[in-house]
């Protein structure tokens, strides 16, 4: 442990030594004109909010970065089939994150309701919880909409608390997420249910599937957000080794189901006031006390705070990260993202001001290594008959022009994929049966895709 805790000290003052370098500064998507869209229940075609999406500014010290947002996302929120009668509202909001975040020494701080990490877009990530649990008293749910208050309050210590993401799953829009009083959020990796490789909701049915990023797992995936313990957040695959070698594999929770048919012990094995049986109503996985912590020294299996420390594209010296863990099919895997504990030092990172000289960021969005490097794009289903799909790789970080051609170079379609959104869609049925082209078009990169319109 101390060689851990000096080696992370070195690294982080090489790592954050130029603050105008951190990734910390640099990674979010900022935006100040283009603004979001809804879909009410029923209708396919998304409403406009007029809420600015991703950040609207970042600005630096030498010690903290300073996120300005609305907290509303590039693609599509909503509906919310669940009776969730809320909207993504703009909430104004300005993040404090520490540009050399430090490792908890002391008691492990539990993650908490609300706000624990902030997606680059600007978006929240909640924690694994909804806000309900189980009154013994009472023999039933409570605490959250439409039940009634738990004893103690609704930050008491009871034995048995919902888990969200199996719990509230059908309110969950296409892309995982989903409002609390207007603050729309992420329990989970935020990736369309319809781009997992087992899908879990029909929700992408009707409306179309997007999301932050799309997984890919031959790839590193990219750096999603930062804890409120200041350290980054990334997607579901990574380097098999800490050092950054042996491949792309897929992070992996070391947080299992328990073996239990009862619910009269914690994950601890102590007893503790019972819940209810496990059953088709309260399946295991209902409540977050059903999982277990089972330590793996493989280094692909991540830490109880569900993270490691490691070698990162972003951060070639290492650092400590969190990782947005699903299993083999892609579906989200309990801890989901950070906790039941943070890593490093915990803060409320909402602040009403700015009280310190700052630099403002300007972005280079649309700069990539090599300026003739083709975008990395997927079209599906190819051929087709009544719609494509244009998915791009990974995570966009620029506005992309999307244009359909046909054989003879008329331009049939255009639309605008935006930063933080991942896939476009045209509609075919009205095209004539032939070969079309889908050109994809950034600030220092083009790619052309053929495509077959059968009839």
């Amino acid at each position: 442990m101390k060689q851990q805790l000096i080696f992370s000290a070195l690294v982080l003052g090489s790592a954050f030594g130029k603050a105008q370098l951190s990734p910390a500064i640099t990674s979010w998507l900022k935006n100040t004109t283009t603004t979001g869209s809804y879909y009410v229940s029923g209708n396919s075609t998304a409403v406009s909010n007029s809420i600015l999406v991703n950040c609207q500014s970042v600005q630096y010290s030498a010690n903290n970065v300073y996120i300005t947002t609305a907290g509303v996302p590039a693609y599509p929120t909503g509906p919310f089939l669940d009776g969730n009668p809320s909207q993504a509202t703009n909430q104004n909001a300005i993040f404090k994150f520490p540009l050399t975040p430090v490792q908890n020494t002391g008691s492990l701080t539990a993650t908490t309701g609300g706000n624990i990490g902030v997606f680059i877009n600007g978006v929240a990530l909640f924690d694994y919880r909804d806000g309900v649990a189980w009154n013994a008293t009472t023999n039933a749910l409570c605490g959250g909409p439409g039940n009634p208050a738990c004893p103690g309050g609704p930050n008491a210590n009871l034995p048995w608390n919902r888990d969200a993401i199996l719990a509230e799953k059908g309110g969950f829009d296409c892309s995982k997420g989903h409002p609390a009083m207007g603050n729309y959020h992420h329990h989970q990796n935020p990736s369309a249910f319809k781009l997992d490789l087992a899908v879990t909701s029909t929700i992408c049915n009707l409306y179309d599937a997007n999301g932050l990023y799309a997984i890919n797992a031959t790839q590193h995936s990219p750096l999603i957000g930062y804890a409120y313990d200041g350290f980054p957040i990334y997607g579901a695959y990574a380097y098999q080794n800490t050092n950054g070698t042996g491949g792309i594999v897929r992070m992996k929770s070391s947080y299992q189901l328990r073996s239990i048919t009862t619910r009269t012990s914690s994950p601890t094995g102590a007893t503790v006031t019972a819940g209810p049986p496990v059953s088709t109503t309260y399946p295991l996985g209902y409540f977050r006390e059903d999982y277990e912590f089972i330590s793996n020294s493989a280094p692909d299996y991540l830490d109880l705070h569900n993270g490691r420390f490691c070698v990162t594209p972003e951060y070639p010296n290492g650092i400590y990260c969190y990782f947005a863990t699903v299993d083999a099919n892609w579906n989200s895997a309990y801890p989901y993202v950070v906790g039941p504990t943070f890593y490093g030092v915990y803060a409320n990172r909402k602040v009403t001001s700015i009280t310190e000289t700052v630099t403002s960021y300007t972005t280079t969005v649309g700069m990539r290594n090599n300026p003739n490097q083709e975008i990395n794009v997927g079209i599906f289903p190819n051929p087709t008959s009544d719609l494509i799909a244009i998915q791009i790789d990974g995570l966009n970080k620029e506005n992309l022009s999307v244009e359909l051609y046909d054989v003879v170079g008329k331009l049939i379609q255009k639309t605008t994929l935006n930063q933080g959104a991942s896939i476009a869609y045209f509609d075919t049925k009205t095209l004539y049966a032939g070969t079309y082209t889908v050109r994809v078009v950034g600030a220092n990169g083009v790619t052309n895709k053929k495509v077959v319109v059968a009839k």
